[in-house]
């Protein structure tokens, strides 16, 4: 999925820690990336980095379309691990959240049953006239098995016209 929108910038802040161009640059491209493998809508982002003794604490903060905030935070001595291993954490939120979504929908239970239904009565079509409503005619089953009521096909029968007025 491409990233279809951003609609604010993606802003990479330091506490205390001295950034230069290339860990702004590999943030942003980063979440960039992941904003577009998962949803494709990416309304804010934000990176703060800080220095504790002798370790980088990372915190990524990202909201995607009308999804909450997903946060992940991280700890390591080189900088770079601590926001790989944050942003994998909200990758993680994102991808549960996107599976939830997919998942919620509800199944065609409808559809599945009648298909279910048509395959496993053995029965043949043939043409017929069944009744079911003024100028209409229906291919039913010929064999005294009927076919479940949804694989009935109505046709509307054309009338003359009467042009000689």
């Amino acid at each position: 999925m491409k990233l279809k929108s951003v609609d604010r910038t993606v802003l990479v802040q330091s506490s205390n820690v001295d950034l230069d161009d290339m860990i702004p640059a590999y943030a942003r491209k980063s979440i960039l990336q992941m904003a577009g493998k998962y949803f494709g809508y990416l309304n804010t982002a934000t990176v703060h980095f800080n220095r504790e003794g002798t370790t980088y604490r990372c915190a990524v903060n990202m909201q995607m379309g009308a999804l909450q905030m997903m946060s992940g935070e991280a700890k390591d001595k080189d900088i770079y691990a601590a926001f790989r291993a944050a942003l994998e954490k909200v990758a993680k939120q994102l991808r549960r959240a996107k599976r939830e979504l997919r998942e919620d929908k509800a199944e065609r239970v409808d559809k599945e049953m009648i298909l279910r239904e048509a395959m496993r009565l053995p029965w043949r079509v043939g043409r017929g006239v069944d009744r079911t409503g003024p100028g209409s005619r229906s291919v039913i089953d010929m064999d005294e098995r009927r076919m479940p009521e949804a694989a009935v096909m109505s046709v509307p029968i054309a009338s003359p016209r009467n042009d000689a007025a």
